[in-house]
C-alpha cells in the first residue's frame, strides 16, 4: 500500500460576483445613454373645452409668438407686430427681450393647419433663449 494521504477537496461556498458586476455596469451604461433621450420633450397642460383665461401676476405684457399657415415665425410684443422671421433670428430676439424682462411669460400662438414638429421646434427654441415656461393660446370653442 501506498502511503499517499489524499487531501480532500473542501467544496467552495463562495459566490463569484464579478459577472454580476459586469451585467450591472453595462445596465448602467445603457441607462445613462438612454436617459436623455426618454426625458426630452415639453410638458403641456391642455385646456378644457370651456376655460377661464389665465391671471396676469405681473403688469408687464407677455411676449406672443405666432406661426402661421406656412410655417412663418411672427413675434409680438405689446401692440407691434413683427414681420415673418427665421427661428434662429426669433430666438436670439426673444433671448434679449428676457434677459432684459426676466420673468416675461411666453405664449405661442400657432394656427390649426400648421404642422405638430414646427410648433414643437418653436417652442424647444424659446426654452433655449431662456422661457422658463411656455404657454399655448387657444381660442374658446364655438358654439
Amino acid at each position: 500500500m501506498s502511503l499517499t494521504t489524499r487531501t480532500r477537496k473542501r467544496p467552495m461556498s463562495e459566490i463569484n460576483v464579478v459577472p454580476y458586476i459586469d451585467v450591472m455596469l453595462v445596465l448602467l451604461v445603457i441607462f445613462m445613454v438612454t436617459a436623455p433621450m426618454v426625458t426630452q420633450g415639453i410638458s403641456v397642460d391642455l385646456p378644457q373645452a370651456s376655460s377661464e383665461p389665465l391671471p396676469q401676476e405681473d403688469e408687464r405684457e407677455p411676449l406672443i409668438v405666432s406661426v402661421d399657415t406656412n410655417g412663418a415665425y411672427y413675434l409680438e410684443v405689446g401692440d407691434d407686430r413683427s414681420s415673418p422671421m427665421a427661428l434662429t433670428d426669433l430666438t436670439r430676439q426673444v433671448g434679449n427681450i428676457l434677459a432684459e424682462q426676466p420673468g416675461t411669460e411666453v405664449y405661442v400662438r400657432g394656427d390649426e393647419q400648421v404642422r405638430y414638429g414646427i410648433v414643437m421646434n418653436l417652442m424647444a427654441s424659446l426654452q433655449v433663449a431662456g422661457a422658463a415656461s411656455v404657454g399655448l393660446i387657444t381660442e374658446p370653442p364655438k358654439e
